[in-house]
C-alpha cells in the first residue's frame, strides 16, 4: 500500500467498458513525514474520496480486490481514507 494525497480527478470519455462508472483520482506520494512526493498515480476510487484526502492505495493485482474494481484491468484503487497516522510516538497527519 502506498500513501498518498489526492491532488485532482481525472476525466477519460473512452475507455475500457467493464471501466465504466468508476471515479479516477490522480493521488500524489507521500513520504512518513507527510511530505509530498514527486510522484503520482492514477486510481480507481473505491471510497468516494475527495480532493485534497490523504488516501491509501492498493497496487498490482491487489487494486483488482475491491468490490468496486474486481475483475475489472485495474492497477491502483484507493480503497482507504487516512483518519490519522503517526511515527515514532509522533503524529504526522489528523483529519
Amino acid at each position: 500500500m502506498l500513501l498518498g494525497r489526492v491532488a485532482g480527478t481525472m476525466v477519460a470519455s473512452r475507455k475500457e467498458p467493464s471501466m465504466e462508472g468508476l471515479k479516477f483520482l490522480v493521488v500524489r506520494h507521500l513520504d512518513v513525514d507527510n511530505n509530498d512526493l514527486a510522484s503520482f498515480v492514477v486510481a480507481a476510487d473505491a471510497v468516494g474520496a475527495g480532493v485534497g484526502e490523504v488516501v491509501l492505495v492498493a497496487t498490482g493485482s491487489s487494486a483488482r480486490q475491491t468490490e468496486a474494481t474486481r475483475d475489472r484491468p485495474c492497477d491502483a484503487v484507493v480503497m482507504a481514507i487516512v483518519d490519522t497516522w503517526e511515527v515514532g510516538g509522533d503524529e504526522k497527519f489528523r483529519k
